[in-house]
């Protein structure tokens, strides 16, 4: 029988927090029931088994992750929608270790098929909402395809390898990383304003 007061919704939440605590990788059943107040038993009428639980902390990552950058970059467009971005995109990150994990990791989709439906539900609309803020972002820039991808894998690997390195204390140089932060987005922004044309020597 379920416990009182549990439920998927819940469950989901405070594994997404265990997560900020622990690290996304260290998130277990036992640890979680723990949390509670519980036995493992009880959770599993909420969550089949760890990697469904994985699966919709990494959704629910994903959407509040989404809607984080999509209001941020609301109203604005250019440099200003991309500084918001950035800025939205770094906060999440260092704010939410845990869930920042999450959203790195590539969901099975056959597994996301087995979840249920508001599960497959917020998965579909946190990769929807995703493409469409990239594309309001970069369509600025007036990038299309390839260079629209191309674009996207520019920018999360340069803020990825940014926020994982400034969240690991790698950055031993004395000038402080918010302003190696804003001239990095500044470079971007020049970068996708000047994008070299497609390469025509076959």
């Amino acid at each position: 029988m379920a416990r009182a007061g549990l439920t998927a919704d819940r469950v989901t939440e405070a594994a997404a927090d265990l997560a900020d605590s622990v690290g996304f990788d260290n998130i277990t059943i036992s640890a979680l029931a723990r949390s509670f107040g519980v036995k493992d038993a009880s959770l599993y009428s909420h969550v089949r088994n760890v990697q469904d639980l994985k699966t919709r902390v990494a959704v629910r990552a994903a959407a509040q992750q989404a809607e984080l950058v999509t209001d941020a970059i609301a109203g604005r467009a250019g440099k200003d929608a991309l500084i918001a971005f950035a800025a939205a995109y770094r906060e999440f990150a260092l704010a939410h270790p845990g869930r920042y994990a999450a959203t790195q990791v590539q969901l099975d989709p056959a597994i996301v098929a087995q979840s249920p439906d508001p599960v497959r539900a917020e998965a579909d609309k946190a990769v929807k909402r995703v493409h469409d803020t990239m594309h309001a972002l970069l369509s600025a820039y007036g990038l299309s395809e390839p260079d629209f991808t191309d674009a996207v894998r520019l920018l999360r690997s340069t803020f990825h390898g940014f926020v994982a390195l400034e969240a690991a204390a790698g950055f031993g140089h004395p000038r402080p990383p918010h302003e190696s932060w804003r001239r990095i987005v500044e470079a971007l922004d020049g970068t996708l304003r000047h994008w070299p044309p497609p390469d025509s020597s076959g």
